[in-house]
């Protein structure tokens, strides 16, 4: 029917206007065009007017605080701070109990060691030997041992040392400490009964030993008319 319509419509088209064909022939619509693209968004539309006020509070109460909402989840600890200040000295604390008695102590009391010892004999040492002394005179807690001819230190410190020999034959005597020598001393005069002596100042430890030796001149004896002397004593205790 479509194409017979069409036909009949190009025919008269040669003889007769466009409208004589378009009265015969029913019109036909046509295929749907393409969907157009969209336009753009318009302006902004001019700002309302101002809304009615709410309604009042009847209660005259004003605004009212609402109730305390549920604690939320604990978040997660933040970085540290910077340290704050010193604080102040706190508040003394309580007393302690009572502590135990100490042993007795030596605070306030002065150290004592001195000794003086006498060769009383008029035979001469042993040769190349330790030179006994056997005659006490002053002897502190037997820090000098007769028997030995050692002095031992039991108070650390400064120590001075003396001999005096009385002689009448040549002399020299060794001054030992530890087995090592301090000093010596020699008179090698002979012939003449005199006195000759030697003295030292010396810092001793707890438990060493100071003595005296004779080597090939061993010059030193002792009579009741004269004795032959060493002795020693704390200067100063460390």
């Amino acid at each position: 029917m479509f194409n017979h319509c069409l036909l009949i419509g190009a025919l008269l088209s040669l003889a007769t206007p466009l409208t004589v064909a378009m009265e015969t022939c029913p019109a036909t619509p046509g295929m749907p065009g393409i969907p157009g693209m969209h336009g753009r968004d318009g302006r902004d539309g001019e700002k309302g007017e101002k809304g009615v006020p709410g309604a009042s509070d009847d209660s005259g109460l004003g605004p009212q605080k609402g109730a305390k909402g549920t604690p939320g989840p604990e978040g997660y600890p933040g970085k540290r701070g910077k340290s704050g200040e010193p604080g102040g000295p706190g508040k003394p604390g309580h007393p302690g109990p009572k502590g135990d008695t100490g042993e007795a102590g030596t605070f306030g009391v002065q150290q004592k060691a001195a000794f003086s010892v006498a060769r009383g004999t008029n035979v001469y040492p042993d040769k190349t030997g330790v030179i006994r002394f056997t005659t006490v005179i002053t002897n502190i807690d037997e820090d000098y041992n007769t028997e030995t001819g050692h002095f031992r230190c039991r108070v650390p410190g400064t120590y001075y040392f003396v001999f005096h020999a009385s002689k009448d034959d040549q002399l020299c005597v060794l001054m030992k400490l530890d087995d090592s020598l301090l000093t010596s001393f020699c008179d090698r005069r002979r012939n003449r009964r005199q006195v000759t002596s030697g003295s030292l100042a010396v810092y001793l430890s707890k438990d060493q030993e100071v003595w005296l030796e004779t080597k090939d001149f061993r010059g030193m004896r002792g009579t009741p008319a004269g004795y032959s002397i060493f002795s020693g004593f704390l200067l100063h205790a460390h």
